[in-house]
């Protein structure tokens, strides 16, 4: 892993993480991290200590998933949560909503206030990595504290 670089993204990320009192763990991987599975090789981990950030929308209102890099997300059941259809959203959405590049969607450091939800699978794994704003940036917290971070909802949203 290499020192993280200076971009705005990422530095929104370790702002975000540093002022709710997590520690700085971002790394850098100069190949990049395009799927769960070339993250969990880069990291060093399993694919399922992977965090999957999904955008979804539902009318209007961007939602946000993080589930297990094992796992699929059933739409359907964030629909059901929600109470209205879901459907993925388009790359606007995602740069607009959250603040992201798609495959650099964060938990922490969006540019606006999102429904997020939380695979219950990710809460027992100690540590997970989640993407810190960049294809090529991760950073190491616990599942666990994924809920504390971004005061999204624990369920079962995987196919």
């Amino acid at each position: 892993m290499a020192a993280s670089d200076k971009s705005d993204s990422v530095e929104r990320v370790r702002a975000a993480l540093l002022q709710a009192g997590h520690a700085d763990t971002i790394a850098m991987f100069p190949d990049g991290t395009r799927t769960a599975q070339d993250a969990a090789n880069a990291v060093g981990c399993t694919v399922a200590q992977i965090v999957k950030s999904i955008v979804l929308r539902a009318g209007e209102r961007p939602l946000l998933v993080f589930t297990s890099g094992a796992n699929r997300v059933d739409v359907k059941k964030i629909s059901a949560s929600v109470g209205e259809q879901v459907a993925p959203a388009d790359g606007r959405c995602v740069r607009d909503n959250p603040g992201f590049a798609i495959g650099g969607v964060a938990p922490v450091g969006h540019a606006s206030s999102m429904r997020v939800f939380i695979d219950a699978d990710l809460v027992a794994l100690d540590p997970v990595w989640a993407a810190a704003g960049s294809r090529r940036h991760v950073f190491r917290t616990r599942g666990r504290e994924l809920e504390r971070l971004t005061g999204g909802e624990i369920a079962d949203v995987k196919e």
